[in-house]
């Protein structure tokens, strides 16, 4: 799984065009159910707890900018061993793509920035 480029319409990643907000995961891409970084929260963030073998790492690309989220929500994913990078998205998308090239358990919550492109 590679995110191959980005618009504000949405993801390319490994060939396939997702529309909106998008989780990426080990083995699945998923459209995602946030509008904005202030929708992210715990809840938000489930899926990426359920996942088995669980990831070590949730990269979230925010947009256009790093957003910060509200200190719990970071918190409580760390108590389910989570460690969560927050970036905004085209670093995310980047920093994603390094991740899996290392063999890491990692997956991506990606919110479209709305000002930037690439091919997508």
């Amino acid at each position: 799984m590679a995110a191959a480029g980005y618009s504000i319409r949405g993801f390319t990643i490994s060939g396939s065009v997702v529309v909106g907000p998008c989780a990426v995961l080990p083995r699945a891409i998923l459209q995602w159910n946030v509008g904005s970084y202030q929708d992210i929260s715990f809840q938000s963030l489930s899926l990426f707890r359920l996942l088995e073998p669980p990831i070590e790492i949730l990269v979230l690309g925010t947009g256009d900018r790093v957003e910060r989220l509200h200190p719990a929500v970071v918190k409580q994913m760390r108590a389910c061993g989570i460690a969560v990078d927050v970036q905004d998205t085209p670093n995310a998308c980047a920093t994603f793509n390094f991740l899996m090239n290392e063999g890491r358990l990692v997956a991506a919550g990606l919110i479209p920035p709305r000002g930037t492109y690439t091919e997508a």
